[in-house]
């Protein structure tokens, strides 16, 4: 096999593996706090929402020691040990405890980081800057196949089933944990390129960079990590405060507090209308796909349009806005305001309008087309504007939107829908206006830079 072949099969395991991991993390994820409601224990008082949002706040913090963990033990171990915490968290849900839902939620924060942190360096050095946004675009769509399976399974599993059953969950979850540890196994396909070949670190930037360069050095290991991540660390707060990152903040933190609303907060919504009949649980599942199929169209369709789109990004931003403000008014009229809270049994409020099964499955699909719009933008112009310091301005993108993340579960446990709803309008709106300023300070540069190549 040539060497551009081989990166490229690398490119696809690591795509099939993540499918296989977030198949069952992202359905974990969109059912646990409806499974959590069904619980036959009493022993058992853990909160989905409280569980997320430790796993994003951990995750944000976690992003400071993950380069050097990467360092030490590579990244192809790195994404294993992290899967395996990743399927420790899932099949913690077969037999739960209050004291291991809430370690195995700190241990997947801290593996969240290493995971993301490796899986850029896999691309990075498998990738040049001819062929960077192919192999983006190939892993986005694997990646974004995961919301299809998992969910599909879901509906088929509890289609009919008003009340999740311990075996029910047991069923699921067992089955969930095999799919997650098939992921982690693929990574030990991953090849290491071929020396001649892998060093496109000037233009395609490893994460790594610093630890690749310092093991060709005598200095000790131990003094030549701690630098790296000092120098990771100043290099992320230097681009924290320039006034691009500082307006783009705002953007990148919406794009954190709408991720809480469509992975947590709205599959519970719809599984918490009685209105919606005996099938509402099931509706889940259904919910994750037409999200996926959302992110899956958004996705490729305004990647592949980056490169010959004369308008800048502003336009798709602001398709992006209104479609999400679609999707939050038609939410606002067709659930119900408790549903976010309401127990086990569900709710029998309606809101404004009659319930409507079809509304709620076209808000879930516009809910993943706008998240798509806001993201692949977001990476363009963060990639575009920083693109010699790409490793710290993305660990400030990943640090702002999951403490934005954290931050929107903890509430998710106290506010009503229409107060979460309103909080996503506000930060949308602000949001999308400082990115059109953004984009505006870029396209004032567009002549003494190489634009159209983002």
């Amino acid at each position: 096999m040539t060497p551009e072949g081989k990166k490229l099969l690398n490119i696809i395991i690591l795509g099939f593996g993540f499918m296989f991991m977030f198949t069952a993390f992202q359905t974990c994820g969109n059912i646990e706090q409806t499974v959590i409601k069904s619980f036959n224990s009493t022993e058992f008082h853990g909160s989905g929402y409280t569980s997320m949002a430790i796993i994003y706040g951990v995750f944000s913090a976690s992003n400071l020691i993950a380069p050097s963990v990467v360092a030490v033990i590579g990244p192809q171990l790195s994404m294993f040990f992290s899967g395996l915490l990743y399927s420790g968290y899932i099949a913690m849900f077969i037999y739960p405890y209050t004291w291991s839902f809430y370690t195995a939620s700190v241990l997947v924060g801290i593996a969240a980081a290493v995971l993301w942190t490796a899986q850029g360096n896999v691309l990075a050095i498998n990738s040049t800057d001819a062929n960077i946004g192919r192999n983006s675009g190939i892993f986005w769509a694997l990646l974004q196949f995961s919301l299809f399976f998992g969910n599909l399974y879901i509906y088929c599993a509890w289609h009919g089933h008003v009340h999740i059953t311990d075996k029910d969950r047991q069923t699921v979850f067992i089955s969930l944990t095999v799919i997650s540890l098939v992921g982690c196994f693929l990574f030990f396909l991953i090849r290491k390129p071929d020396p001649e070949s892998a060093p496109s670190l000037d233009v395609s930037e490893s994460l790594l960079v610093e630890a690749t360069e310092s093991s060709s050095t005598t200095s000790s290991p131990q003094s030549n990590l701690s630098s790296q991540a000092l120098d990771a660390f100043v290099k992320a707060c230097k681009l924290f405060v320039t006034k691009e990152m500082l307006l783009l903040s705002l953007s990148i933190g919406y794009t954190g507090l709408e991720l809480t609303f469509y992975s947590g907060v709205y599959g519970t919504c719809i599984g918490a209308m009685t209105q919606f009949g005996k099938d509402a649980k099931s509706l889940i599942g259904i919910s994750g796909i037409c999200i996926g199929l959302g992110e899956i169209l958004g996705g490729g369709v305004f990647g592949m349009l980056n490169k010959c789109n004369k308008f800048g990004r502003n336009p798709v931003v602001l398709l992006g806005l209104i479609t999400h403000f679609v999707a939050f008014y038609l939410i606002f009229l067709n659930i119900a305001a408790d549903a976010p809270l309401a127990p086990e049994e569900g709710t029998d409020l309606q809101a404004y309008i009659t319930p409507s099964v079809g509304v709620a499955l076209l808000c879930s699909f516009l809910l993943g087309l706008g998240d798509s719009c806001f993201n692949t933008q977001l990476l363009s112009i963060i990639g575009f504007m920083y693109r010699d310091n790409s490793a710290p301005a993305f660990a400030v993108f990943k640090f702002i939107q999951s403490i934005m993340a954290a931050l929107a579960f903890f509430y998710s446990n106290y506010l009503l829908l229409h107060w979460q709803l309103l909080i996503l309008v506000l930060v949308g709106f602000l949001g999308s206006m400082t990115f059109f300023v953004v984009e505006w300070m870029a396209e004032s540069n567009r002549r003494e830079s190489d634009y159209d190549s983002i």
